[in-house]
């Protein structure tokens, strides 16, 4: 079961799997909001597992079927935002989770956070919904609550008053392969081996295990009366330092100076971990502001409603090793990445027809080649992350320096698998649109830009093998005409290159003296 791995023992049932009745009942519906995202993209084959149905809700189908195939999950497109969506969702529905959540900057994110609430609240009550569970954040014991903490604060207490019993769990810091404060954590602490950072490296944090929010998760459903907001939290108490030094500890590395500074304010620190680490700024400054105060369990009322794993907790050094082994063996899950970009666009590249009066720019190039389809494709699929773009590797560096510079997520993304791709992953700037096995790989661009792009790969098979490769742009107003004329002189660099590099490596991996260097 990946990272959750609860094994029951012998002759026992899992303490999260349900078991129907005397009267074969049909197993229970569950609606999952959020299953696109870090977390909800690990319980969705999870309570398909315990034995449950699950109706997604999603903005992004394609997406929510790379998580799971199977019968028994039915996807929904729909809004959250969306009243009626969230309602029609609801219907027939016995248990549902919310973990929708905007870690973004949006201007908006608090009122667009309180509407899902109540719609998810009116809609559970109208339907009969026997539970709901929500994930928000550990809050501190005194002192002002950040902006995000205080929406998730929120979203709770509108759960608890909507008359269906809620079970809302307080975590704070989610270790895992993948989740973003794992992925501070490790870039910080490999890229910086002494670091001035803010006085909130010295608060107390309780971190959790990404199995262990699973866990209590799945064990929500067994509950009977249950309700009320409950902290949940790993075994171990430390400094934000101490787990930056743990890391490195773990990672091999030497032991890492850290200055705790007063003049480090969350926005000049959200700026740093965004210039430093893959985390944009515009979600680290959520995750920095939830470290400026002690962030530890206030109660231990969970361990009275269910039990913990058959193992026990998950501790911080055990966490940290299992991610890591994780991205050794290219079996990442899922990834903060995830989560749609604030302002990035969300729709499909339009067809052909639909260009029709509209200004749009391509490039495209084809290139023949003695290459097998099958070697083609490996090595298309395996585009971006750590082999790269293929070409000017410089030039690729600069645009995403650029990016990151005006606010966008920049190339440090990477990739969530160095093997395998799904629609809705991220490729560095760019996200997989399309993925047909041996045939197209369709990305959209992320990256801040005046107008909207794509970039086609594609494998093609007849007498001879070819290589096709399109970049389509529909430029946004006067800056958007100037910004291509401005990059059309490197395209003959960059994409001529890009498809010379990827033929020449499918072409050596098909000769026995093997593959060339990527």
């Amino acid at each position: 079961m990946g990272d959750l791995d609860v094994a029951a023992p012998t002759g026992a049932e899992p303490l999260y799997r349900w078991k129907p009745g005397q009267g074969g009942e049909t197993a229970p519906l569950v609606l999952l909001l959020g299953a696109t995202g870090y977390i909800g993209g690990r319980l969705l084959p999870r309570l398909l597992n315990a034995g449950y149905r699950v109706r997604v809700l999603t903005r992004s189908p394609e997406r929510a079927r790379g998580f799971a195939e199977s019968e028994a999950v039915e996807v929904v497109q729909g809004d959250a935002g969306d009243a009626a969506a969230v309602r029609a969702a609801m219907d027939g529905v016995r248990f549902a989770y919310h973990l929708v959540h905007s870690m973004t900057g949006h201007r908006d994110f608090r009122r667009l956070d309180r509407e899902i609430a109540r719609n998810v609240a009116e809609s559970a009550a109208e339907a009969g919904v026997r539970r709901l569970v929500y994930l928000g954040g550990l809050t501190p014991r005194s002192g002002p609550l950040s902006v995000h903490l205080a929406s998730r604060r929120e979203v709770g207490e509108i759960l608890e008053r909507s008359g269906v019993p809620a079970l809302v769990f307080q975590a704070g810091v989610v270790i895992g392969s993948g989740s973003a404060s794992f992925e501070m954590i490790r870039h910080l602490t490999e890229v910086l081996p002494v670091m001035p950072a803010p006085r909130w490296v010295r608060n107390r944090i309780q971190p959790i295990a990404i199995r262990d929010v699973l866990h209590y998760l799945l064990c929500a459903l067994k509950l009977e009366d249950a309700s009320g907001t409950v902290d949940i939290g790993g075994p171990d108490v430390l400094r934000y330092d101490q787990m930056m030094n743990g890391y490195a500890r773990i990672a091999g590395l030497p032991r890492r100076r850290i200055w705790a500074l007063p003049v480090l304010t969350p926005r000049l620190a959200s700026h740093w971990v965004g210039l430093v680490t893959p985390v944009p700024r515009s979600l680290a400054r959520p995750l920095v502001e939830s470290l400026q105060h002690d962030c530890v369990m206030r109660d231990h009322r969970v361990d009275d409603l269910i039990p913990r794993p058959l193992e026990g907790l998950t501790s911080y050094d055990d966490a940290l090793r299992l991610a890591l082994s994780r991205i050794e063996l290219d079996r990442v899950e899922t990834s903060w990445v995830d989560a749609a970009v604030a302002q990035a666009p969300s729709d499909p590249l339009p067809s052909d027809p639909e260009w029709a009066g509209r200004v749009v720019y391509t490039d495209a190039r084809t290139v023949e080649t003695t290459a097998s389809a099958e070697a083609l494709w490996r090595v298309i699929a395996g585009i971006g992350g750590e082999n790269g773009w293929y070409s000017t590797p410089l030039l690729w560096a600069l645009r995403g320096w650029a990016d990151r510079v005006f606010g966008g997520v920049g190339l440090k993304r990477g990739r969530r698998s160095r093997s395998g791709l799904r629609v809705g992953d991220v490729v560095d700037f760019w996200r997989v649109e399309v993925c047909e096995p041996g045939r197209l790989l369709r990305l959209r661009a992320e990256m801040r830009l005046p107008g909207l792009a794509w970039l086609d790969l594609a494998c093609e098979t007849g007498t001879r093998t070819s290589y096709r490769q399109r970049a389509v742009f529909f430029p946004r107003g006067l800056s958007g005409r100037l910004y291509w004329l401005a990059v059309l002189p490197f395209h003959g660099l960059v994409f001529s290159g890009m498809a010379r590099r990827i033929v020449a490596i499918a072409e050596s991996e098909d000769r026995p003296s093997g593959p060339l260097h990527r």
